[in-house]
Order: structure tokens, then sequence, then C-alpha cells
């Protein structure tokens, strides 16, 4: 299964009022596991950079007037998660931002039923929050100390670590089936042989139970069930002498 671990950096919180995709990153999965195959780019919004957006991300009118617009990267990135399943936090944000600007260009929409939402996993996992990227890494042990603005790419990373917690842990990925003892991760798994004991284990029975027990059996008779057991299993007979 091919998944894209994706993240967006914007002008705004609104593309109908002209808000436009700044930075798209991406981290590629297969059946959970990172590939080394990433997608990045930065792009010219085609208008100016507010200062509330600079804050959050730290990218300039200055840094962006070069970079290619978002028409000259719409089919190569369109080719990239094409038939990917989509794990975004906060999906509809960043999916109604990509939308927007596939609909400028009378591109076909990202399908909603490939979309997963990590920030609808980590509240269902999480009920009581805080459940930001931040807290999320803080939460499960990710060292998110590089992010001191927020970034498309690193925090693709980020998330994807996240991600494969957030659905049961590295875990998640070990393939047990392996007939050479190797495992997907490159390690290995270790398989044990279960056999008898050397030794029996001491009887737990004190001596009055013991007693108690030999009188009720005694009771049922010689035909009954326990009597039968007692038959059939050498260490069962001992145990009631």
């Amino acid at each position: 299964m091919r998944e894209i671990v994706l993240d967006t950096e914007t002008t705004g919180l609104d593309p109908r009022t002209g808000d436009r995709v700044v930075e798209i990153g991406g981290i590629e999965l297969v059946n959970h596991i990172p590939t080394g195959q990433s997608y990045h780019v930065y792009i010219n919004p085609e208008r100016s950079m507010p200062k509330a957006a600079f804050d959050v991300h730290g990218l300039s009118d200055d840094f962006l007037k070069d970079k290619p617009v978002f028409a000259a990267i719409a089919e190569d990135f369109a080719t990239f998660i094409r038939d990917a399943r989509l794990v975004i936090h906060n999906a509809s944000f960043d999916v109604g931002f990509l939308n927007a600007e596939f609909a400028r260009l009378r591109m076909p929409p990202v399908p909603p039923d490939l979309v997963v939402d990590t920030l609808a996993l980590a509240k269902r996992r999480h009920p009581a929050g805080p459940n930001s990227l931040d807290a999320l890494c803080s939460r499960h042990g990710i060292d998110n100390s590089r992010r001191t603005k927020h970034g498309a790419l690193l925090d693709s990373e980020l998330l994807a670590e996240v991600y494969i917690e957030l659905i049961g842990g590295k875990q998640a990925a070990l393939g047990l089936a392996a007939s050479d003892g190797n495992n997907s991760r490159g390690g290995r798994v270790s398989r044990r042989q279960v056999g008898p004991r050397p030794e029996p284990l001491p009887p737990r029975l004190t001596a009055e139970e013991q007693a108690a027990h030999e009188a009720f059996v005694a009771k049922l008779g010689e035909n009954s069930v326990w009597r039968k057991y007692q038959s059939e299993d050498p260490a069962a007979e001992a145990a009631s002498r």
C-alpha cells in the first residue's frame, strides 16, 4: 500500500479569499515504511505574503519571487500523489487549498476517499488532547527540536513518525512471516521452540487442600468422570495420591 504523508504552507487560512499554497512537502510510505522518496517544492503564490503567515513559516516575498508558480509544478505533483493514500494532519485545510489550486487549472481534485486525517485519528486515540503536531511529537517521544517554524517537508517527516505511532507503533510493519528470519525493517524475528520443563513445578496445594480433594473424589464413586480422567492421565493420578 502506497501512502504520501503530506503538508502544505500557505499565505493564509482561506483559499476562497485569495490565499495560495507556497510550499508542499511529502514523504512516501509503502506498507507504512518510508521508502526514502520525497517531494518538496516552494511556490510563488503570485501575491504578497501577509505578515501573520510569514511569522508562521518564514517564507518571504523576496524568497519566493523566483520560485515556480503552481501551474508549473501541478503535473509533477499530481503524478507523485496519484493513486496514493494521502496522510494529512487537519486534512480539510490542506486538501481545500490543493483543490483550489487544481480547480484554477481545471485539474481533477484530490479524491476524498484517499485522504486520511491524522487529526481525527489522534482525537480518537487521545480524546482529551491536545493533538497538535508538536503535542503529538511530545506525547510519542518524537524529536521535533528542529521545528522552530512550520515547514512542509520537515512537518511531513515528523507527521510520518506520528502516523506510525497512531496506527500501532513501529511494530505495525513487522513481518513475522519471513521464512529467513528477517523482517521488512531489516531486523530479525526470533522464534523460540517451547518444550516440556526439564523438572516439573512443585505442587501448589497444601497438605490440607490435598486431603480435602481426596475426600471429595472418594465420594464420587468409581464411575465418576474424575476417575476416568485419572486413568488416562498418570500425572493427575499421582497428584491425587
